[in-house]
């Protein structure tokens, strides 16, 4: 899969996430304590956007209707069934690369 440079790292600052598009495709990227955690960016409840929502520890928050996600895992946190995909992501020279296909 091509590593492909989506932004600044100091642009994310710890406790913060940030919404990328690739592609037309939207990415949620999670700055937990300096650990880097990227999702798919698509709300499997409806779609909502989950780069725009908020970031509370490791738990992510959907501004539609507070649907939450574990960064870590993709995981809702009321059904562990419901799962948001993880998108590899790294770290380069201050740049955050995620590895998409």
């Amino acid at each position: 899969m091509p590593l492909v440079k989506v932004a600044p790292l100091a642009a994310l600052p710890a406790g913060h996430v940030m919404e990328v598009n690739v592609s037309g495709e939207p990415y949620a990227i999670c700055n937990v304590e300096g650990q880097l955690y990227a999702l798919n960016g698509v709300c499997p409840h409806q779609g909502g956007p989950l780069g725009e929502g908020a970031l509370h520890e490791n738990m992510l928050v959907c501004p539609w209707h507070a649907w939450e996600f574990d960064c870590r895992t993709g995981q809702n946190d009321f059904d562990p069934d419901v799962v948001v995909e993880k998108i590899p992501v790294s770290l380069d020279r201050g740049e955050i690369y995620l590895s998409l296909p």
